[in-house]
C-alpha cells in the first residue's frame, strides 16, 4: 500500500499522459518533460485526456508502486493551469482531496511551518 506523508513531495503533470503507458513509460515521462528523477520518492500524479482517470507513480526504496484511480461517474474537474510549466506542486493533504475529485486549492490546512514567537522572559 501506498502511504502518503506530509514529507513527501507530489508533483501533478499538468499535460494528459497516455495511459496506455506503464511504469517505464511514466518514469520516462517523469524524466523527460517534467524534468525530475522518478527514484528520488516523489509522488508523480498523472490523468487521463478525458479527466476521468488518474495515476499515481512513486519509488519506495525498493520499487515502484503504480496507483490507477478512474471515476464510474464525472471528471476530475480541478487541475493546473499550464501557463509556462509542466508541474504543479502539491502537499499531500491537498493530493488526499485530488484523489477523491475535489478541489485542492480549497482546502484550508494550517501552514506546515511557522514560527514560534520567542518566550519573554
Amino acid at each position: 500500500m501506498i502511504q502518503i506523508t506530509p514529507q513527501m513531495r507530489v508533483l501533478v503533470a499538468i499535460e494528459a499522459a497516455d495511459f496506455r503507458c506503464g511504469i517505464d513509460g511514466l518514469a520516462q515521462r517523469c524524466r523527460g518533460s517534467l524534468g525530475a528523477d522518478p527514484f528520488t520518492g516523489t509522488v508523480f500524479v498523472f490523468r487521463n485526456r478525458r479527466r476521468t482517470a488518474i495515476k499515481l507513480l512513486v519509488y519506495d526504496g525498493q520499487g515502484f508502486w503504480l496507483a490507477h484511480k478512474r471515476l464510474s461517474k464525472g471528471k476530475f474537474h480541478w487541475w493546473p493551469e499550464a501557463g509556462d510549466r509542466v508541474g504543479a506542486v502539491l502537499k499531500a493533504h491537498e493530493l488526499q482531496v485530488l484523489i477523491c475529485a475535489g478541489n485542492p486549492s480549497t482546502t484550508q490546512a494550517p501552514p506546515e511551518w511557522r514560527q514560534v514567537a520567542a518566550a519573554s522572559a
